[in-house]
């Protein structure tokens, strides 16, 4: 049966962490992963894990890395469609639960190629939960619905577009009961998604303090005020998203870094963070240790 439970609650991404000589750090990432007891689901080769710069041979690095973990696993898939028909198989011979399907980076996305591209993927891996990762608004219910409709195994929707009507929309076109979603903007946004049909977030966060985007589930799934957790969250999230989003990575890397988990490097097209950055972030890991 194809895994879903795990969608509906908090869905880490991780960071991939890199030696000094810029390869990927094994025995940080099983650090990083390790960390993640009690999330729902955790996701490697994500936008968090610097998908985008990773080869095929790290993209399957990361695979391995996850196959053991007390959670929902699931792997990020993307680029050309034999590429991420390639990962996907091989986090089915893992035997992962699912694959996180990145948004096709292709300047003239067609909607009726962009169904095809995931059935593709969703039926080559029969067996393994297939989660699109919508942030095109011009993806609506009706391709989502005509998705899960061809293929039993969509079982998700990971919805990152910053508009909770929008989102709203999309999910009763297509069938909210039919699908579970996900708030792909992380904890800031999760309420406003969380009142219109969510039932689980994605978390960047949660690769440093995972307890704490565990209590906002907690609230979320209880139905009680989250004000409070959003609160101290909002800092360091605000933080993330500077400049379109550049900082996303960077700040999580920093926090690891001053935690003596992980090395703080990020690749290009990113950037770590610069002192002043550092100190806020400092400042932030100093108020919830108190």
């Amino acid at each position: 049966m194809v895994a879903t439970e795990g969608l509906s609650g908090v869905v880490a991404i991780t960071v991939t962490p890199f030696d000094e000589d810029g390869s990927v750090d094994v025995p940080a990432y099983e650090r990083v992963v390790g960390r993640l007891a009690g999330v729902h689901a955790v996701t490697v080769n994500g936008n968090t894990s610097e998908f985008y710069t990773l080869s095929a041979e790290e993209c399957r690095t990361a695979v391995d890395v996850v196959a053991g973990a007390d959670a929902m696993r699931l792997c990020g898939v993307g680029h050309d469609l034999g590429t991420a028909v390639r990962l996907a198989e091989y986090a089915e011979r893992r035997g992962l639960d699912g694959v996180m399907v990145h948004q096709p980076a292709h300047p003239y996305l067609s909607l009726d190629g962009w169904v095809e591209y995931h059935r593709v993927i969703a039926d080559a891996v029969p067996s393994l939960a297939v989660v699109p990762y919508v942030r095109d608004a011009r993806i609506g219910g009706a391709q989502i619905g005509a998705l899960a409709g061809a293929c039993d195994n969509v079982v998700g929707v990971k919805y990152a577009v910053a508009d909770p009507v929008r989102f709203a929309c999309a999910a009763r076109d297509s069938g909210i009961d039919r699908l579970v979603w996900v708030a792909g903007l992380a904890e800031l946004s999760a309420p406003g998604y969380f009142a219109y049909g969510a039932t689980g977030f994605t978390s960047g966060l949660a690769n440093v303090v995972p307890e704490m985007s565990l209590r906002m589930f907690e609230l979320l799934e209880a139905g009680e005020d989250t004000g409070g957790i959003w609160g101290r969250i909002r800092q360091f999230e605000e933080l993330r998203a500077v400049d379109g989003g550049a900082n996303n990575v960077a700040v999580v890397k920093e926090a690891l870094a001053q935690l003596g988990v992980c090395r703080r490097d990020v690749r290009p097209p990113g950037h770590v963070l610069g002192e002043v950055d550092r100190a806020v972030v400092r400042e932030v890991l100093a108020t919830w240790a108190a």
